[in-house]
């Protein structure tokens, strides 16, 4: 049986996905790279597609650790439906291990969204609950190619919380933070240490609800009998 394809953006966040069947594939925060990576496959060889990691939050109500399994994504090309057993598949395991769960729409964006009022246009055109810079390619490549859709995705900055500009620069091609990105944007006065230490924190809380994820779903991030 073909492996579940899991798409991020993070190193840390393609480590968490791999496993027993799951192969991951990110491109460090850029859409476009993630998209000639995905093109660059000889065949899809996978099952499924599913859209892994963190995100940012776009309802207000949900905190750093919320989960938010997507319904659909929203691109810029229309609106994709998450695979309906995939989906009931994800919440039932999750809701099962003691995880509170939303589903709702996902929306993938080609830049960082990184202001409160930038958060709040998002919401009001989507009504999507969250935003990231992968689910849409993966929408647009399940959708060529045939294959069910999911997402997974847990809120790291909330809706009512800014992004440090520096933070749409901070990861190296692979998906590993840039350190060197952030110490420039510290000397320079771009970032202040305050915003870092938050962005931490906030990184943190909502990593460990990805692992506890993670954990949960087991092989196959648990599809393996939805396919």
């Amino acid at each position: 049986m073909h492996p579940v394809l899991a798409v991020t953006g993070l190193a840390k966040e393609a480590r968490l996905a791999a496993g027993p069947g799951v192969e991951a594939v990110g491109a460090g925060g850029s859409p476009e790279r993630l998209r000639a990576r995905l093109a660059a496959r000889p065949t899809p060889g996978c099952r499924a597609v599913v859209s892994f990691g963190i995100s940012g939050g776009l309802d207000p109500t949900l905190a750093p650790g919320a989960i938010v399994i997507a319904n659909a994504i929203v691109t810029e090309t229309g609106r994709h439906e998450a695979d309906a057993a995939i989906r009931g598949a994800l919440l039932a395991a999750l809701a099962a291990a003691g995880l509170r769960v939303l589903a709702a729409d996902v929306v993938g964006v080609e830049t960082a969204v990184l202001s409160i009022a930038a958060k709040a246009e998002l919401r009001d055109r989507t009504g999507a609950a969250a935003v990231d810079m992968e689910s849409h390619v993966a929408a647009d490549y399940a959708a060529r190619h045939g294959l069910p859709l999911a997402a997974i995705r847990v809120v790291c900055d909330p809706a009512g919380r800014a992004l440090p500009p520096f933070a749409a620069h901070a990861l190296k091609p692979d998906g590993e933070p840039d350190i060197r990105a952030v110490l420039t944007a510290l000397a320079r006065g771009d970032a202040r240490l305050g915003d870092l230490i938050r962005l931490a924190r906030d990184a943190s809380v909502a990593f460990r609800a990805l692992a506890r994820c993670r954990a949960r779903l087991g092989p196959d991030l648990g599809l393996a009998q939805t396919g």
